[in-house]
């Protein structure tokens, strides 16, 4: 297909072409002294190769045009330099080579060029996650076997009172404005103190209404106050049947430091030295308990902390001392009841006065409270 803007350009023109500039730069085929220009035309498929030569006296360059054949339209020109040759050089009989020509670079593609390869950031080692620390051993019953329970209730006093969990008076009591009782250096603490009408007055810390059990094993670990009127207590109870006579209670412990040497429940400075556990199963109005023991000679209760137990089943019950047991009661008891720790005033202990220690530094001292229930 041909048109103005294209045309054939075929290997044997060129070659023809070639061989008149060759000839012409080297002086061959005409005179040396001839100072006509030398012009071959060579016609091939439609297109002119024209080669001129310089007079021999100049130092030109000579040059290949090519150009297609005119179709109505203007011919493109391509002009490819050429190395000069001098004429007259060529006409004293020495022949000047033409400058050769460089050879082309051949790239070797024998084999692929090397990608370089990137080396990859090394990858640090993860962490080493270390063992989870062993989960605390269960907490159970002191003394007793470690597969029979599983707790059910425990306040240590490590934080702050818990008003979710304890109330500060007992039911048919107001609490009173004065504050005789704290929680700090893990443990909760009710101490003997005279009210704004100059009074020493009952505290009640339960869990009425908000902790209930039937049957287990509750424990406290507690170290008692000491003088006159002294009496703390820690005991279950329940007043949801109505009036008395039924009320079932356990006593688990109360003590009475104020009863003196001879009363068998204190020392001559009125340390607690003894204390007492009692059934009640219709209540201590409606009589009579199952059953009632004292256990003295245990020394002073004021200088140290100590645990206080009771295993209630179905058709016994049975109190604990440090872990050994002390007492057991045959006894029916199957109402619910809830948890009382307190710090009232008279009964064996007699009546409070100037000489009983007020204050912190005479502190019902209780580390921890917990319950338990069968497995």
């Amino acid at each position: 297909m041909q048109n103005s803007n294209s045309f054939r350009f075929s290997i044997s023109s060129l070659a023809s072409a070639c061989a008149v500039v060759l000839l012409t730069a080297c002086g061959g085929g005409g005179s040396a002294e001839s100072t006509t220009a030398a012009q071959t035309t060579v016609n091939a498929d439609q297109t002119q190769v024209v080669a001129a030569a310089s007079t021999p006296s100049s130092n030109s360059t000579s040059s290949v045009t090519v150009q297609p054949t005119e179709t109505g339209g203007t011919a493109d020109s391509v002009t490819a330099p050429q190395p000069s040759a001098n004429l007259a050089d060529a006409g004293t009989g020495t022949d000047t080579a033409p400058a050769p020509t460089p050879s082309p670079v051949t790239e070797d593609t024998s084999k692929p060029a090397t990608t370089p390869v990137s080396t990859p950031a090394s990858t640090p080692a993860p962490a080493t996650t270390p063992a989870p620390a062993p989960a605390p051993a269960a907490v159970m019953p002191y003394g007793q076997s470690s597969t029979a329970y599983t707790l059910t209730f425990s306040d240590e006093f490590n934080s702050s009172y818990d008003t979710n969990v304890w109330n500060d008076h007992i039911w048919y009591e107001a609490s009173n404005a004065t504050k005789n009782y704290t929680v700090e250096d893990g443990k909760l603490k009710i101490w003997p103190q005279r009210d704004a009408s100059g009074n020493f007055f009952n505290r009640t810390i339960d869990t009425d209404g908000k902790f209930y059990q039937t049957y287990g094993y509750f424990e406290m670990e507690a170290k008692l106050p000491y003088g006159k009127g002294t009496w703390p207590a820690f005991w279950l109870f329940n007043h949801e049947a109505g009036a008395h006579p039924y009320r079932p209670e356990i006593d688990i412990l109360e003590a009475y430091a104020g009863g003196g040497p001879n009363s068998g429940w204190s020392d001559s400075a009125l340390r607690p030295t003894a204390y007492a556990a009692t059934v009640w199963p219709n209540g201590i109005e409606g009589g009579p308990h199952a059953g009632s023991k004292t256990f003295a000679n245990l020394g002073d209760l004021s200088a140290g902390f100590h645990k206080y137990g009771v295993k209630w089943e179905p058709n016994k019950i049975t109190f604990y001392f440090d872990g050994k047991e002390m007492y057991s009661v045959d006894a029916s008891m199957n109402h619910r009841m809830y948890i009382i720790l307190d710090l009232w005033y008279g009964s064996a202990s007699g009546t409070p006065d100037d000489s009983t220690p007020q204050g912190k530094g005479n502190s019902f001292e209780v580390n921890y409270v917990r319950a338990w229930q069968f497995q």
